[in-house]
């Protein structure tokens, strides 16, 4: 018995379009773009709000450097030119998940005005949504839960960024989360009702 409905050709005149995959997904597809200090809380808020959308029927692809420096950025450093590489990779495969109808969620450092810039140039500006998660150098030295900051104020972490490398303040992000105000779960609400309307098909 043939798994092809009887109303598709085997012979397609055309490849599924973006707004096709969205429809079957219920869902506008979109790029959260999450930046900050290392420690200022970016991988914790998009666990949680990958886990909010998901559980609210949305489908997510959550990229950060654990699935990404040992995958396809594995063979990068992090001199300034490896940053932008960086940066430029994620941001084209985000632009493929966005593609595919997904709403993707971005977390990295991406320390520039510069390399947001290009991620928003690659993503096309309609696609892309800036988060700044804010909290100061000293909350973040203080948080410091993976140990990096002290390694960087010994010398024996190089170009790390808020130490010796510098992190540009985003310049107009859609959104600013600070989380020295705002508990993981204010912030993540903050987040899901901003993001809401431009993923949701029934607004």
């Amino acid at each position: 018995m043939s798994l092809i409905p009887e109303n598709i050709h085997p012979i397609f005149s055309k490849t599924i379009q973006r707004a096709d995959k969205e429809t079957l997904l219920n869902q506008h597809a979109k790029v959260i773009w999450l930046t900050g200090l290392s420690g200022s809380g970016k991988s914790t808020i998009a666990i949680a709000l990958e886990n909010a959308l998901h559980q609210a029927g949305f489908n997510t692809q959550l990229l950060d450097g654990d699935n990404v420096r040992t995958g396809i950025n594995n063979n990068l450093g992090f001199s300034d030119n490896d940053r932008l590489e960086n940066i430029r990779r994620i941001a084209e495969v985000s632009k493929l998940f966005v593609n595919a109808g997904l709403i993707t969620i971005n977390s990295f450092v991406s320390p520039t005005n510069d390399v947001r810039q290009l991620a928003k140039q690659i993503i096309g500006a309609s696609d892309y949504i800036e988060v700044y998660v804010k909290a100061s150098l000293a909350t973040c030295e203080a948080r410091d839960v993976k140990g990096l900051y002290a390694k960087a104020r010994k010398g024996e972490l190089k170009q790390f960024t808020g130490i010796d490398s510098p992190f540009d303040e985003p310049i107009l992000p859609q959104l600013t989360i600070n989380t020295e105000q705002l508990s993981i779960e204010q912030s993540v609400q903050t987040i899901f009702d901003f993001i809401l309307p431009l993923i949701s098909t029934t607004n």
